[in-house]
């Protein structure tokens, strides 16, 4: 699954696989502006780390594009924008990493006009989506390597080709472990209150004939009581330098209950998701969203009204609970903060 995230010449716009109607329906969103850019992020049209950063990526060009038809000076225009696409979500690092490479090839281009600029651009962006699915197959037969025939593996959120630019990470490693003849299946965490595993990740594996089951998000603790679970692999918004991961909420829980029962927990994430300039996963901001996704299912309140919800979108899950940390140049392994060192050395 490649094609939910589609650069179009003829209609010169980013045309995206609306997130939010899948399963029941199958819409698309067309980007021409940076502000299509930003609600495309805010409401999840698009959701995923490295999809993030991929529409990200064709953003910044689309923001090139509509400068050119802007009075003023362009180079601070188009600053301008490239901010505002920056700033639309906080917890992903693969946003701000996006939109960083394509300010350091603006800049590596030098004094370039914005059509040679939005040439180099429009390259640049198509390669990072591809670069992405290739980097997703590698942490694939990595991860692959890491199950065994018949395991159950849970998974918490949707970590698959819907939020990366094809394949996925937590189930590229699924994938990857079906790709080397392993039968394999899946516990989708439902993933309260968006309900990623319910709808995304099910609808991925349903799709490509691998078994899924969804539980409900509190039935973790007793699935692996009864040895209905063998591992788990989760995706990260953003790993910290320590090790830390910051995922989908509920996952810290899924890990502590991982860690009570002795299930192996590994995150799955592109060397690019890694941030050396966080120092743990306390210092990452957490996204507070819209409380009606919480209290609200469709147009009908769940909540007395007047009564306030807590709707944090992330938590950060200490290194102390990860078996791995799957990439695509490989597996990391304790202690974190020296392995991340070594490998952004190399």
């Amino acid at each position: 699954m490649t094609e939910h995230i589609q650069y179009s010449p003829d209609k010169d716009a980013l045309v995206l696989l609306d997130q939010r109607y899948l399963p029941n329906r199958e819409e698309w969103f067309e980007c021409r502006t940076t502000d299509d850019i930003c609600f495309a992020l805010v409401v999840m049209v698009v959701r995923g780390a490295p999809a993030i950063g991929v529409t990200a990526a064709y953003g910044c060009y689309l923001a090139g594009r509509e400068v050119q038809g802007m009075d003023g000076d362009w180079k601070a225009n188009l600053n301008a924008k490239l901010d505002q696409i920056e700033k639309a979500r906080p917890t992903a690092v693969n946003l701000r990493w996006a939109v960083r490479e394509m300010r350091r090839v603006w800049q590596e281009a030098g004094d370039v006009s914005l059509d040679a600029l939005l040439t180099v651009w429009l390259a640049r962006a198509r390669e990072i989506h591809e670069d992405d699915i290739a980097m997703c197959e590698a942490i694939g037969r990595f991860g692959g390597a890491l199950m065994d025939d018949g395991d159950t593996i849970m998974t918490h959120c949707n970590a698959g080709a819907l939020a990366t630019a094809g394949y996925g990470t937590a189930l590229g490693v699924v994938r990857g472990a079906v790709d080397q003849g392993k039968k394999v299946s899946v516990i989708a965490n439902e993933t309260r209150p968006f309900l990623q595993g319910a709808r995304l990740t099910a609808y991925e594996l349903h799709k490509d004939g691998i078994p899924v089951k969804v539980a409900c998000d509190n039935a973790c603790a007793l699935l692996m009581k009864r040895g209905l679970v063998d591992k788990v692999v989760v995706g990260a918004d953003r790993i910290a330098a320590n090790g830390d991961a910051v995922n989908k909420i509920g996952t810290f829980g899924v890990a502590i209950m991982a860690q009570r029962f002795g299930i192996p927990f590994y995150v799955a994430a592109p060397v690019y998701t890694i941030d050396p300039e966080t120092p743990t996963g306390d210092d990452v901001p957490i996204e507070d969203r819209d409380p009606r996704e919480v209290t609200h299912i469709g147009d009908h309140r769940i909540p007395p009204e007047g009564v306030e919800v807590y709707n944090l979108a992330f938590d950060p899950t200490p290194n102390e609970l990860i078996t791995g940390i799957i990439t695509e140049k490989g597996v990391l392994y304790p202690p974190y903060t020296e392995a991340i060192r070594k490998l952004f050395d190399k």
